[in-house]
């Protein structure tokens, strides 16, 4: 096992997977590993948005070499936003916490009824718990009475950041809504809703120091889990042969929509019950060829990776980074978030386009690569989701329907809800690397329903 390490590339051989580079992040020493066939575990890229409830070391890199190597990258645009997080509190914050969604079984979901009610909350002249009820606008309640506080993930979501959009929004920021546990506390007693959700409540004051007994919690949503991935065959193996990718890195299992408990269901199905018997196959086979790391591809691929990352070190510029991460992160949030239209991705697009140009520029790489260089790690995987930023984007634009985890607000119902288009974009988005600075190619995986017929849905 070689921990502490962080693969930086894919070696292919004669068309297949053979083998790895790796910089180790303690020496900063080039590593490269030859195998019969290579298996990415790597997780998902929600990081690109900087905020999310994902470990700060997650990142799309491994899944990005890949990609540039030739494995399809599919439903990029496809992102699980989260809607009950701890809002953010200041600039100062690297990542966002998450709350259970088990929480929304008893909290409502409420906002003042005004604007001017939710001003006065946010000066602290107003303490939510004194609010009468008829102030109140227990709005997915309202929207959604068959379903109530438990409509999906997406619909909370986008309906907690339209009513801070409306300047309904609560806390210092404005952008969060309340979750309430005071009926239920009233209904069964402040013991009982601790046996269920105590250990939440404790984190949750430890974070905020406010006690989510005597006052509501304040949540808003998050960038959680990313649908897109690897594209991958039913036997978990890529574009590429011998490159299988398994877990979240992988874009099976989910569509516009994460599955619940995805991770465990993941883990088990790709690690457990799939992974260990196709790849027996593809070894059985077709026996690869004998390849060590002499082989000339090996150099040429550690070669490459040597000159990114001297090439980073040398430019000496001005912005750090997380900089330029924070920047990237903003333009996600905002254009290719919760919500996005045609303008905006736009936009979007362009201003990466300009920041990418700019980090190149004028990124400041302290440090140098003999030894643990946590600012080197960072530029390097801050430039591959600059590069998939943009990818992100353009699946976006392209996809001229709502669904799920994407929401364009040209395609909605006249209720506000999200609305296919099945006749056109029943497809898995499979995307091309075609090369530095040119437009990646839309390869289309039609999707058949044979036992289900696909539905408006409707939380009404």
């Amino acid at each position: 096992m070689y921990t502490r390490s962080e693969l930086l590339d894919i070696v292919v051989i004669d068309g297949q997977a053979r083998g790895i580079v790796t910089r180790n992040l303690i020496t900063g020493e080039t590593q490269t590993h030859a195998a019969h066939a290579v298996v990415l575990a790597t997780g998902g890229y929600g990081n690109v948005f900087y905020l999310s409830t994902n470990a700060k070391y997650c990142n799309v890199t491994a899944a990005w070499r890949a990609h540039k190597k030739g494995a399809y990258f599919a439903n990029p645009c496809f992102t699980q936003i989260h809607p009950t997080c701890i809002p953010v509190s200041g600039d100062y914050q690297s990542k966002l916490t998450l709350m259970s969604e088990s929480l929304r079984n008893d909290g409502r979901v409420w906002v003042p009824k005004t604007v001017e009610m939710a001003e006065r909350v946010r000066k602290g002249e107003v303490k939510p718990q004194d609010i009468k009820e008829d102030d109140r606008d227990y709005f997915l309640e309202r929207k959604y009475p068959a379903f109530g506080n438990l409509v999906p993930r997406d619909v909370a979501s986008r309906n907690a950041k339209q009513m801070c959009d409306e300047g309904r929004g609560v806390g210092s920021t404005g952008l969060a809504v309340y979750l309430d546990f005071a009926d239920v506390i009233k209904r069964t007693s402040a013991e009982a809703v601790s046996q269920k959700y105590g250990n939440l409540f404790e984190m949750y004051e430890k974070i905020t120091d406010e006690n989510p007994y005597e006052m509501p919690m304040r949540i808003y949503p998050a960038v959680h889990y990313t649908m897109g991935g690897l594209w991958v065959d039913y036997n978990l193996q890529t574009t590429i042969p011998g490159l299988y990718a398994a877990g979240e890195c992988n874009f099976s299992d989910h569509g516009a929509n994460r599955l619940g408990a995805s991770a465990l269901m993941q883990g088990l199905a790709d690690g457990y019950f799939v992974i260990p018997y196709t790849i027996g196959d593809y070894l059985a086979s077709t026996p690869p060829k004998p390849v060590t790391t002499d082989h000339p591809a090996f150099a040429e691929a550690k070669a490459g990776v040597q000159a990114r990352v001297e090439q980073l070190l040398s430019i000496n510029g001005n912005r750090t980074p997380d900089q330029f991460h924070k920047a990237l992160g903003h333009i996600m949030w905002e254009y290719c978030g919760m919500a996005r239209n045609a303008e905006g991705l736009k936009h979007a697009k362009a201003a990466i386009q300009q920041l990418r140009r700019e980090f190149w520029q004028d990124v400041k790489v302290v440090g140098s690569n003999e030894d643990m260089n946590q600012a080197l790690e960072k530029a390097g995987r801050v430039a591959d989701f600059l590069e998939l930023g943009e990818l992100m984007v353009d699946d976006a634009l392209d996809r001229n329907e709502s669904c799920g985890g994407h929401f364009r607000e040209e395609y909605q119902t006249p209720e506000g809800e999200a609305l296919r288009d099945d006749d056109h974009y029943a497809y898995v988005a499979a995307w091309e690397y075609m090369g530095d600075n040119q437009p990646e190619r839309l390869n289309k995986e039609e999707l058949v329903f044979e036992n289900v017929k696909l539905t408006q849905r409707s939380y009404k």
